[in-house]
């Protein structure tokens, strides 16, 4: 019976030892909804914080809506007051998986299938994109790039500016992750 139990404890040791997790506290996230001839709508967030665990490829992403900034102060605050209501929704949270993702194959850049749940606003969406990944020295490099439609989180375009605002909006991701020790 001790060596059961023994056996088990070595197991599940060997089990977290191998699952290695990457994370960063500062991806960069950046969102373009420019409509041609009106004042460029893009704004970037340099505080994501990502987590990667490499075994199973599951990853996770959270920032800060308020941690967006723009050139124009006051577009900035109408972001956040009026179209995402930051003091309600505080934080995007992105939930999901990398396909086939395989550490040891990291060597050289390649591009995998990536899916999940991005809940903006309180609303959940499935989302499914390709993601670029390679590790460089200790860090893992993951960048992606997607479209959402802003009826689809809920967010309302007044009809005042709706000529000014993309129906799309393109989302951009880079993340820089190093080992969790």
């Amino acid at each position: 019976m001790k060596k059961f139990i023994l056996t088990i404890i070595c197991m599940a040791a060997c089990q977290v030892a191998l699952c290695q997790t990457y994370f960063t506290r500062t991806g960069f996230t950046e969102f373009k909804a420019s409509v041609e001839a009106f004042e460029p709508v893009e704004a970037k967030n340099n505080s994501t914080t990502a987590i990667l665990k490499t075994q199973t490829g599951d990853i996770a992403a959270q920032l800060f809506i308020n941690a967006f900034k723009f050139r124009v102060a006051l577009m900035q605050e109408h972001f956040n007051e009026n179209y995402m209501d930051s003091d309600k929704f505080p934080k995007a949270v992105f939930r999901g998986k990398i396909k086939d993702f395989n550490f040891d194959q990291l060597s050289q850049e390649k591009e995998y299938d990536l899916s999940g749940t991005l809940t903006i606003r309180g609303v959940k969406k499935e989302v499914n994109t390709k993601a670029t990944i390679k590790k460089e020295g200790e860090k893992i490099l993951l960048s992606s790039n997607f479209t959402v439609l802003p009826k689809d989180f809920n967010i309302k375009i007044p009809s005042i500016v709706s000529k000014k605002i993309a129906d799309k909006i393109n989302i951009t991701l880079n993340y820089e992750l190093v080992e969790k020790k």
